[in-house]
């Protein structure tokens, strides 16, 4: 029996979602090695995400060690992954989707309305920072980097008064306990890909595509695609202030948009729908849409 080599950042959320990878491909039959990557996002825990690298700061290294065959199967994050797959590779499954939304963690347990005047919440994502900011625009969205534990700590030490995480990695990690709020999506849409995991595969590897793609969940991959295309379209990386949201039904893909202004002085927001089929299309149109209403103009100012 032939083994596969996973590729996967050295995280323990990163190893706990491989493992939910592992797991789905060795009930398929395979055995398989997990490979720790150590990524450029790793190698500087403290720099701002958009000073460090372009789109995939988190996945590049992996796609890398994918390419030049020292792994077999790379596993990422959705919403880590570039605009742009590296060339030769090709994203090949998605397992189902955990819960999509934001949570708040806080020191004092209480929920967004509840922090202080003037409360610093820690955050290295824009998109998050400038609906904290819409919502609270008393509070202070200074950065915030390390792993999900680091930055609980960080919170607890005293060194912010929250931040806030993904809700599928605390539960990964099963620190669901730290919770204090979780953000209703229409108060924080989350990020392209988010919750969902994705396996990508050398293009041409017919057999481990094979096996690949009999794990694929349809409706994670239909909304996942169409709201990559959307990130495609508009050229937006992962550090940008972009989200998106993306549910199939009755035959449907519905994608959700939106991107934000300097200190969300201006949002833009636009949503469409089309054949479940053809996901890659709606997020184009999603993208057309948002461009009629200027969002190049806000894209530049925002990384200005």
């Amino acid at each position: 029996m032939r083994t596969l080599r996973v590729g996967t950042r050295g995280s323990r959320l990163a190893r706990a979602q491989t493992q939910e990878a592992v797991q789905a491909i060795e009930t398929a039959g395979v055995r398989v090695e997990v490979v720790v990557c150590r990524t450029l996002g790793d190698q500087q825990p403290e720099a701002r995400l958009e000073a460090i690298a372009g789109p995939g700061v988190f996945a590049r290294a992996i796609e890398e060690a994918l390419l030049d065959g020292r792994i077999d199967v790379a596993v990422h994050s959705a919403k880590d992954v570039g605009i742009a797959p590296l060339e030769g590779t090709e994203l090949v499954a998605y397992l189902p989707r955990a819960d999509v939304r934001d949570v708040l963690v806080s020191r004092s347990g209480s929920p967004l309305a509840g922090l202080p005047a003037g409360a610093r919440v820690g955050t290295s994502s824009r998109r998050r920072a400038a609906q904290l900011r819409s919502l609270r625009q008393d509070v202070e969205t200074p950065n915030i980097r390390g792993n999900v534990d680091t930055r609980i700590e960080k919170v607890q030490s005293g060194d912010y008064d929250a931040t806030v995480l993904a809700a599928a990695g605390l539960a990964r990690l099963g620190r669901l306990d730290v919770v204090s709020e979780y953000l209703p999506i229409d108060r924080m849409l989350p990020a392209p890909g988010q919750g969902a995991v994705v396996l990508q595969a050398r293009r041409g590897e017919h057999e481990t595509i094979t096996w690949l793609e009999s794990l694929d969940h349809r409706p994670t991959a239909l909304a996942v695609r169409a709201e990559r295309a959307l990130l495609t379209s508009l050229g937006a990386g992962c550090a940008l202030p972009v989200a998106a949201l993306g549910h199939v039904r009755a035959g449907e893909v519905t994608v959700v948009g939106a991107v934000y202004g300097d200190r969300a002085a201006r949002t833009i927001t636009a949503q469409r729908s089309g054949p479940a089929d053809a996901p890659e299309a709606v997020g184009q149109a999603l993208a057309a849409a948002l461009r009629e209403q200027g969002v190049h103009e806000l894209i530049g100012r925002s990384v200005s």
